[in-house]
């Protein structure tokens, strides 16, 4: 056994008989290997195992050096919003459908795994939005994204008003459905349907992406992402808005309300195997043209 890691977390997706059996094969895989492996409650509840090893995802994120989600990119942000709170490092075994986030493959993970556990691996730090909102300048509600903090109405093609700031200069008035803000883990999930830029992983930027706004000059808009963005909501709005956090998340707010949104204190530590390349994880992920000679 390798000094890099000594106690893994398995997190899984709950009530998914694939991602059941490979947490099983990882958890063998591990113990035969000598790591103390702890499991998240929920799943180890499902896999049967002893409860003396199963902890509160909380617990596991203060316990382990590292933690390994098996699922889709959706059980990875939900992971990762808890687990960028310890520094503990992360890596996803896919079980979902596109897979930007999970990178070792459900029935072939052992070698990459080893290679992982051996301390040959790709580390990056992810930042995480925090998102906030405050009534008659009283704070609300707050809470976190990964990918993205999306401002719109609780119905379908319902248009909405708003102002927004960056550091208190005003940048635009808008009639919209809504508006993405995005990190850039978060520029190949929903704000890439809306039509937003893609931020490769090492800016440090947001994207503000506009949902289908009511006049032709509005765009996309990239900014440092050490800037504030402010959204002050109009008193024309009706009282059904929210703010969704990852799609996960639903913070409501009102006419008048403000929400700002920032860069998090505690970026997620994402590892990959050695050979992991993100431009090759697009060019899979979006069908993209292979080389030409």
């Amino acid at each position: 056994m390798n000094n890099t890691f000594s106690t893994i977390g398995l997190i899984g997706k709950p009530n998914h008989a694939g991602a059941n059996l490979t947490l099983k094969k990882l958890d063998s895989f591990l113990g035969a290997l000598g790591y103390t492996v702890l499991i998240e409650q929920q799943v180890g509840l499902e896999m049967k195992v002893n409860p003396a090893r199963t902890v509160e995802l909380v617990d596991l994120g203060r316990q382990c050096d590292l933690a390994i989600v098996v699922g889709g990119d959706g059980n990875m942000l939900g992971a990762a919003r808890v687990l960028s709170r310890f520094d503990v490092a992360v890596i996803g075994v896919n079980r979902g459908n596109l897979g930007f986030l999970t990178d070792l493959d459900p029935d072939n993970f052992e070698a990459d795994l080893e290679q992982v556990l051996s301390g040959h691996f790709i580390q990056e730090k992810r930042f995480l939005l925090e998102v906030e909102v405050y009534r008659h300048e009283k704070l609300k509600s707050t809470n976190s994204a990964v990918n993205e903090a999306v401002l719109h109405a609780d119905k379908v093609a319902h248009m909405i008003e708003f102002e927004a700031f960056i550091n208190d200069d005003f940048v635009y008035s808008q009639k919209s459905d809504g508006l993405i803000v995005c990190t850039p883990t978060g520029s190949t999930a929903y704000s890439l349907s809306g039509g937003g830029p893609i931020l490769t992983p090492e800016l440090n930027a947001m994207a503000l992406v506009p949902m289908f706004p009511h006049t032709l000059s509005s765009r996309p808009l990239v900014v440092d992402a050490d800037n504030e963005i402010r959204l002050k909501l109009s008193l024309k709005n009706d009282d059904n808005l929210q703010i969704s956090c990852d799609s996960h998340i639903v913070m409501a707010v009102m006419p008048g309300d403000e929400v700002v949104i920032k860069k998090g204190d505690k970026p997620l530590r994402l590892i990959h195997p050695k050979e992991y390349s993100y431009y090759n994880v697009l060019r899979q992920k979006l069908k993209w043209g292979s080389q030409l000679y």
